[in-house]
């Protein structure tokens, strides 16, 4: 029982015993008649909720139920948080064993909850997500641990809520705050947690005990949902307007075909909003509809793909100290994320004033982090300026964040070698220059890799680890495990002009240029691609990477491929030419002085458009599987997905094209290369795709 007395406070406990055949609870009576229920999910270090774990709390319940405590606690053993959600791996087989008679289970233990006679109380520590934030929500009262989080993720699983929380979350906060919630899937923090209501109270851990007591006591009360918005909201007529701008918004992120899911609980919630009970019902039937659709399929789909690059990260990486050369903004960026992952860092570049507004960027990183002051302090206690490089003889990993310039790299190259202490691994963050044309000004080549981050690094989530010949597997490894240390995804891959995301992106980029050229709208352009369920259109990306970057990366890659590109705008060559290179200027394709333009259009443009932008990807993810580039298709997949935001509802580029199948998209290429010319010719690695 030491791990559940870990986190059940300061109040002293006279232990009651472990019940057996329960082995995902465990169980206390405190000295003052309080019944503590300890969730301790068996064999993982991360609470779900599976069948399991509501069947065993059904019978804690009932044991409740016949012999009343003075107060019911529920809280989570594991150090990292309190749940997070459902257990994805057993939706597919609720899915065949018939899912809503399986979430009318799950109802009826969390209507037994919410209808106990004694005080329920729910301690949240970490994040509570999906089923956990539901378990949260049967409870009269949440207590929250400073550093405590509630959201509803199931939307990004192409789902709504499916254990109460379409109903119980719009009854205790303002109810289109609860649907923005589950709309977007995002997360209130502590302090928004209180301030919406969702938290009655927030204490520090050592103060949990005495909050429960007064929770079961009284003196902290369960709140009443309600007030003048909440009665109107109870009027069809208010909720149907109420909807009606929600769809609006809705449809401004996703059309309702490619994402069913945000529609579906915005007609639930119409029709049904003022009767709980009809509601229910209509969660249960909606949640079980939504997780046959392909939508839902694909994302799950999307979500285990992330496993996978999870389990790639596990493993010692032995690095402490990193060192970063180059205090720019993808450098100082790598910085301050590895300093508030807890990496201890020192920046090096020439120009002070770079390194200050470095220091000013790791806080707002931090900021947007939602870290604390003292969690702030400690980050930038961390990540240390250091421009004459002293950190270099300390560091196990250094980076190398310069200017994508070859001669600007072999120089710093020369000078670490002598630095560099024994052991030590040297990683490029290189987007467009192949690791052969660098590692000849390496010291020691086998400690030499790629690590390429994707701006801005403390959003997206995926880094190619990139191998050369002579890289040793054992550095490969430990930069894997480096990642996931650092909260990031790695996906191996080999050397190769534009590695694999930029290999695969940049002929979808140069499309769009053509099509351009051809005198076709930038808008219309980029509403195909986002009809098609990209997150932005080609030519507003190309100004958020930056026109300069697109424009040496095309350049780039056009030198090195077998395989002809498009040719390279001219259009695209004045912007940067004339300092027009995107957002981070102002000015671009779009004009970004006044904030987000407007980036879509009702438009339609030529019928062939949308393929002449999206198969190019797929024909280069297909080179890239038969060079060897990425390891399987899976990982393509993957790449893509986290690091383009490829349409996830769609399983990734190589899942989609084993879904409309290669002899189609064959043929499609084979008459774009007659109209348009040989870039679209398929390659040769489509004559044994699967």
């Amino acid at each position: 029982m030491d791990k559940v007395l870990e986190h059940l406070g300061d109040m002293k406990l006279e232990l009651g015993p472990v019940s057996p055949g329960r082995g995902n609870w465990q169980y206390t009576t405190d000295t003052n008649g309080i019944l503590w229920l300890v969730l301790d999910r068996d064999g993982t270090g991360t609470n779900t909720i599976s069948q399991d774990v509501i069947r065993e709390l059904s019978d804690l319940i009932a044991q409740a139920e016949a012999n009343p405590p003075k107060a019911l606690v529920i809280r989570s053993a594991k150090p990292g948080g309190f749940a997070a959600g459902a257990d994805i791996g057993s939706f597919d087989a609720m899915t065949d064993n018939g899912a809503a008679d399986l979430l009318k289970q799950g109802h009826a233990v969390m209507d037994r909850i919410a209808a106990l006679p004694f005080p329920t109380i729910c301690v949240v520590h970490g994040a509570a997500l999906g089923a956990g934030f539901e378990l949260a929500l049967a409870c009269d009262i949440r207590i929250a641990v400073e550093g405590a989080s509630f959201g509803f993720p199931e939307v990004k699983l192409g789902l709504h809520p499916g254990l109460g929380g379409t109903f119980r979350l719009p009854a205790l906060i303002d109810a289109t705050e609860a649907l923005t919630l589950m709309l977007t899937g995002k997360t209130a923090h502590t302090a928004e947690a209180k301030s919406l209501g969702i938290a009655d109270v927030v204490v520090q851990e050592r103060h949990v005990a005495a909050a429960v007591l007064a929770a079961a006591t009284g003196k902290i009360k369960e709140r009443e949902g309600g007030g003048v918005k909440a009665g109107v909201l109870l009027l069809k007529p208010a909720r149907s307007l109420a909807a009606g701008q929600m769809r609006r918004e809705a449809a401004k992120h996703a059309l309702k075909e490619h994402y069913p899911a945000p529609y579906a609980l915005i007609d639930m919630w119409e029709t049904h909003g003022d009767d709980p009970e009809a509601m229910q019902k209509a969660e249960i039937a909606s949640f079980a509809a939504l997780l046959k659709t392909e939508t839902s399929k694909n994302l799950r789909r999307a979500f285990f793909l992330r496993q996978s690059l999870k389990d790639t990260e596990k493993g010692e990486d032995g690095i402490a100290h990193v060192h970063v050369v180059g205090a720019g903004a993808m450098g100082g960026s790598i910085a301050a994320w590895a300093a508030l992952k807890g990496k201890t860092v020192t920046l090096g570049d020439i120009a002070t004033d770079a390194l200050g507004k470095a220091v000013a960027q790791a806080e707002s990183i931090c900021k947007q982090a939602h870290l604390s002051a003292i969690q702030t302090r400690d980050t930038l206690d961390r990540m240390m300026p250091d421009p004459r490089g002293y950190g270099i003889a300390r560091a196990d990993l250094v980076i190398e964040a310069a200017p994508e310039n070859a001669e600007l790299k072999e120089q710093i190259y020369a000078d670490l070698g002598k630095r560099m202490k024994s052991g030590a691994i040297l990683a490029t963050n290189t987007s467009s220059l192949q690791l052969k044309q660098l590692v000849g000004s390496v010291k020691h080549p086998g400690k030499f890799a790629g690590l390429h981050f994707f701006n801005p690094v403390e959003k997206m989530e995926l880094v190619e680890v990139v191998a050369h010949e002579a890289t040793d597997a054992k550095v490969i490894r430990r930069l894997a495990s480096f990642c996931g240390a650092i909260g990031k995804l790695p996906v191996q891959v080999t050397d190769y002009p534009g590695f694999l995301v930029n290999r695969a992106l940049t002929p979808y980029l140069m499309e769009a240029m053509v099509l351009m050229d051809e005198g076709i709208d930038k808008e219309v352009i980029d509403s195909a691609a986002i009809r098609f369920g990209m997150p932005m259109g080609p030519v507003a990306l190309a100004d958020q990477i930056g026109l300069d970057i697109a424009l040496h990366t095309a350049e780039s890659l056009k030198g090195t491929l077998d395989k002809p590109m498009a040719e390279i705008s001219e259009a695209l060559r004045k912007k940067v030419e004339k300092g027009e290179t995107g957002k981070k200027a102002g000015q671009g394709f779009y004009d970004w002085w006044e904030g987000k333009p407007r980036l879509d259009t009702d438009e339609p443009g030529p019928d062939d458009m949308t393929d002449r932008l999206i198969l190019p990807i797929l024909d280069a993810c297909v080179v890239c599987l038969r060079e060897g580039v990425a390891r399987n298709a899976d990982d393509v997949d993957a790449a893509m997905i986290f690091a383009t935001g490829f349409a996830p509802f769609r399983g990734g580029p190589m899942h989609y094209a084993r879904t409309r199948g290669a002899k189609d998209i064959c043929a499609r290429l084979d008459a774009f290369a007659k109209t348009y010319g040989p870039r679209f010719e398929p390659d040769e690695g489509w004559s044994t795709f699967e």
